[in-house]
């Protein structure tokens, strides 16, 4: 169960951070309604949510997941492996220093927490764009002496291991086709999100219940069939910016 999350405000500037997409033009008003209600999701489930003000010259600074992994132990900093975000990670210290013990992801190690999924005390680290090898081992290395189990996934494709694989409780993944078949996640059930939908794969477990992006239909119906207990949320803009709803905060 979590008790507390940190998110952080987008900036005026959000809309100058790194995407892919092709969906539009970001509008401001429109992510600072769809953060305030990310917010109000996450209370809604019991969190006490320290809200960060935006931080200028990091258009990206409000995914504030990527340069910290927090575990009931310790809070690891990361180094974003995107040379615009390099310098965020150093923003979070002092407030999660108030939560638990600091280590650092030191270079030439790069690792962002988009790529780290937990289940219960296994640990999954995507080596993508943004995390390699080192970056890895070195969080493997920090969550192993807390009795972690700790396996590297290479990514065929995609921002984030985030982006197409989560864990959504009950021993389930909800995950796109090309991480359906990866060996490393033998032993869970698993629910496939359709090509169509793949963007829905980013959905957030939060005490039980899942925070999952709104307009996929054949997500939704999967997740409700299972059983599963679903707040849908808006994420346009977040899509504009490459982004899904684990982005925007840290979870202990």
């Amino acid at each position: 169960m979590f008790n507390h999350a940190i998110t952080r405000k987008p900036g005026r500037d959000f809309a100058k951070g790194l995407t892919t997409s092709d969906l539009g033009e970001p509008d401001y008003a429109r992510i600072c309604q769809q953060h305030q209600a990310y917010i109000k999701a996450l209370q809604s489930q019991g969190l006490y949510v320290t809200v960060l003000e935006a931080l200028p010259g990091y258009p990206d600074a409000y995914f504030v997941e990527d340069v910290a992994v927090v575990t009931g132990e310790v809070a690891v900093i990361t180094a974003p492996g995107a040379e615009a975000r390099k310098g965020e990670a150093e923003h979070i210290v002092a407030v999660l220093a108030t939560y638990r013990p600091i280590t650092r992801i030191q270079p030439p190690g790069t690792l962002d927490g988009g790529d780290v999924m937990m289940a219960e005390k296994r640990c999954y680290i995507g080596l993508s764009e943004r995390t390699n090898e080192d970056g890895a081992a070195q969080l493997g290395q920090i969550l192993r002496a807390y009795g972690y189990k700790c396996t590297a996934v290479p990514l065929a494709g995609g921002l984030h291991l985030k982006s197409d694989v989560n864990y959504i409780g009950r021993n389930t993944l909800l995950l796109t086709e090309p991480m359906f078949n990866v060996q490393a996640f033998d032993g869970f059930d698993k629910i496939l999100v359709d090509e169509e939908e793949a963007y829905a794969a980013n959905t957030l477990l939060v005490n039980g219940r899942l925070l999952t992006p709104q307009g996929f239909p054949r997500t939704k119906a999967k997740l409700l069939q299972a059983g599963f207990q679903i707040v849908e949320m808006e994420t346009s803009e977040l899509q504009k910016m490459d982004g899904g709803l684990s982005c925007m905060s840290l979870r202990f």
